[in-house]
């Protein structure tokens, strides 16, 4: 028992230390955004949400506008899934970085590695500076 005790507590203490990953969670099949992040949510606004093909391969693309008058360091990684839901890359690609200036609109895109891969997700978290 205090083994099962010590595993859950160092579990615990590794969860808290994890970095913060909330954010914005856009799925492009649905069309949909989440928001786990209030302050972003209220500084970020989703203009578009769009795939398109290039190459026999899919293309997501995320139009943000900014609310806020300061730059928004953001991070954002895309997620691939085929027609059944699947994910299709099995290695998720980098956490990538951007800036978005005050009040501006910037897009950001993935084509899909995977030839399968027709519907993406995408994570926008704010960078921890």
């Amino acid at each position: 028992m205090k083994k099962w005790l010590s595993v859950l507590f160092v579990a615990l203490t590794l969860t808290a230390c994890a970095s913060n990953t909330a954010g914005l969670r856009i799925d492009g099949a649905t069309q949909t955004v989440l928001f786990g992040d209030n302050v972003l949510g209220s500084r970020l606004k989703i203009d578009s949400i769009a795939t398109t093909q290039v190459d026999g391969h899919a293309r997501g693309v995320v139009r943000l506008a900014s609310q806020y008058s300061g730059d928004l360091h953001i991070q954002y990684r895309f997620y691939w899934y085929d027609d059944q839901g699947l994910e299709v890359n099995l290695k998720q690609g980098p956490w990538r970085q951007a800036v978005i200036r005050g009040m501006e609109t910037m897009a950001i895109s993935e084509v899909s590695i995977n030839p399968n891969g027709k519907h993406f997700r995408v994570q926008v978290r704010e960078l921890d500076e």
